[in-house]
């Protein structure tokens, strides 16, 4: 049996906590809808709830029958349906082993916010409580939360035996003389339509760091499914199992140069033949035999070395010819053994390994042509905006799309895949139908309507689609109104600034951590180096500027830029990720270019 958390808290090993969710009632207030269902920050409000109390011994969730619950959860419905919180409560600790001891975590399904931290803290005010029988959470506005609680199971059991009839009674029913409160933040539930609008406002996370940012998208995003593919098509996946060597390397005991393949101490009598690269011909060498030999070509059978051409002379006699090694040379043999490079079995590569031109290579000298892998990561590009014109002369106030032709080479580069190019107009339901329409993909990379403009539409659209928002801003220049979000589906969508040069720096410096996480790549060392005018080009919050390389190996960064295309990437190597208020000379994270 598992350890549970509460067990560690409360320092009374073997002293059982259960939880029950309540997940039905009838949501009157919200139009009779499903409410524990409901999507908040990316998830249901009940997997919100089911995560809070994930470790406790047992769970039991009352309401009506969910098919997509794991079987280790109990399922029970109170008597009649919608009879209200305290018959509900009471099938659910019937659904529970009859046993005294221990706590009950009680909680309701519409708590969007709720943390395993919060329940951690509620239970532990109890067991701090050693004279009460139940600890209740406070919200916000003082409110007493009936339906976020940590119970003593023996006084649970006794106050609802006490009651003739359940039906329809309210919580504060139950609520006992000798009980504690806990302040918690971010727990109101809820009730009304205009309640959940407020708590999706909220699920959104505020300005963060460039590594903030990096790691809650590494964090948060759900990898992609593992599946067997060939790896000279899965360039840009990674792999999910360790890739063994299904061969020797060599197979056979080869000639690593030009020379001849000896047998026994010399002089050698030298076989007339020659032995190349993929010959099949049976020879045997006795003591004393020689035979030429290439690079590359089988060792024949009775050979005790393989002698390059600068050691030996070959002479005529009567009989043939003779080779001879020259005096003064190492005696050295250039054989290649069989598994000298490795043996069947030898991990070639660990899961975690992104599949590069230099793995697959190395898998076929191994003949290992297939792979348990995530990926690749395929992506659905979008450039934004009434204003932008990919073809044809312009009209006035258009703008020439100077991204879409080149955003599948920036996302090449970072290990991505396009799979569709497409242009949006700026209409009330473009990106509903967006998230709606492109299946086909992994990731949906959208340029422009990030920010907070009236044309500026996608935050709104995420927040209807119920997706969760990762990252909200990130304190940067350019590139700080950029989002990343998952749709319900596990699709993540990445908004690009519409600047060129943010967009590009942004999609640089966030698209190898999607990558990570939905393959669950091992994170690359970044590249750095030390820019030596750093304090120059430096600002009060993270900076991105082009920088060229200098023939010491230090870099310059570019003071003045313009942002409005991407002339100033002309001739530069990579962009520099400045820290706020740099140093000359400091080292800093370097973000490589396409070439």
């Amino acid at each position: 049996m598992r350890q549970h958390w509460l067990m560690t808290t409360f320092g009374h090993p073997g002293n059982p906590t259960d939880a029950i969710v309540l997940a039905g009632g009838r949501a009157t207030r919200m139009g009779g809808i499903d409410k524990p269902a409901l999507v908040v920050a990316g998830r249901r409000m009940l997997d919100t709830a089911l995560d809070a109390v994930a470790t406790c011994d047992r769970i039991v969730v009352v309401g009506p029958h969910r098919a997509d619950l794991s079987p280790s959860i109990v399922q029970a419905q109170e008597s009649p349906a919608g009879a209200g919180p305290v018959a509900a409560l009471a099938a659910g600790l019937a659904a529970l082993d009859d046993r005294p001891d221990g706590l009950v975590i009680v909680l309701a399904a519409d708590l969007p916010s709720l943390d395993r931290a919060t329940v951690t803290a509620l239970a532990t005010s109890l067991s701090d409580a050693p004279d009460a029988e139940a600890a209740f959470a406070v919200d916000e506005a003082g409110r007493l939360q009936f339906l976020l609680s940590a119970w003593r199971r023996s006084a649970l059991a006794a106050r609802l035996g006490a009651l003739t009839d359940l039906e329809n009674l309210p919580m504060r029913t139950l609520v006992p003389d000798r009980h504690v409160t806990l302040e918690c933040a971010g727990v109101a539930d809820c009730d009304t339509m205009a309640d959940l609008e407020r708590a999706r406002v909220a699920g959104v996370p505020g300005p963060m760091d460039v590594e903030e940012a990096r790691a809650a998208i590494r964090n948060t995003i759900v990898p992609l499914p593992i599946h067997e593919t060939a790896l000279v098509g899965a360039l840009g996946a990674t792999l999910a199992a360790p890739l063994v060597a299904a061969e020797a390397l060599p197979r056979f005991d080869v000639s690593a140069m030009d020379g001849y393949a000896v047998a026994g101490r010399g002089p050698w009598r030298l076989h007339t033949e020659i032995r190349y690269a993929g010959s099949s011909t049976d020879l045997a060498l006795t003591d004393g035999d020689a035979v030429r030999i290439a690079t590359g070509a089988h060792v024949p059978s009775g050979a005790t070395a393989v002698i390059r051409d600068e050691f030996v002379d070959v002479a005529s006699d009567s009989v043939g010819k003779l080779v001879v090694r020259r005096p003064d040379t190492p005696e050295r043999d250039d054989t290649r053994r069989r598994g000298e490079d490795w043996q069947p079995g030898h991990h070639l590569a660990e899961p975690g390994a992104a599949v590069t031109p230099m793995l697959v290579s190395a898998a076929a000298s191994a003949e290992v042509t297939g792979a348990r892998v995530r990926g690749p990561v395929r992506a659905h590009v979008v450039v934004t905006g009434d204003e932008i014109r990919r073809d044809g002369p312009l009209r006035d106030g258009q703008t020439r799309d100077s991204l879409g032709p080149v955003l599948p080479d920036m996302l090449r580069h970072c290990g991505v895949h396009t799979v569709t190019n497409t242009h949006l107009r700026d209409t009330a339901d473009g990106f509903d139908a967006l998230f709606e329409g492109a299946r086909d993909t992994d990731v949906i990379v959208v340029v422009g309507a990030t920010g907070g403009g009236a044309a500026d539409q996608l935050r709104d659209a995420l927040l209807r689609a119920g997706a969760r928002i990762v990252v909200g801003r990130v304190r940067c220049r350019p590139g700080g109104s950029q989002v990343t979000a998952t749709l319900p589906d596990g699709r993540v969508v990445l908004g690009l600034p519409g600047n060129p040069l943010a967009a590009v720096a942004t999609l640089l410096m966030v698209v190898p951590a999607i990558v990570d996480g939905l393959t669950a790549r091992t994170p690359i060392v970044p590249l750095t180096g030390a820019v030596t005018n750093a304090s120059e080009a430096g600002a009060p919050v993270t900076r991105i500027v082009p920088v060229a390389r200098h023939v010491d190996g230090t870099w310059r960064a570019d003071t003045m830029v313009r942002t409005a295309h991407l002339a100033g990437l002309i001739g530069r190597d990579a962009l520099a990720l400045l820290p706020p208020r740099p140093v000359d000379g400091q080292r800093v994270e370097l973000l490589s270019l396409p070439g």
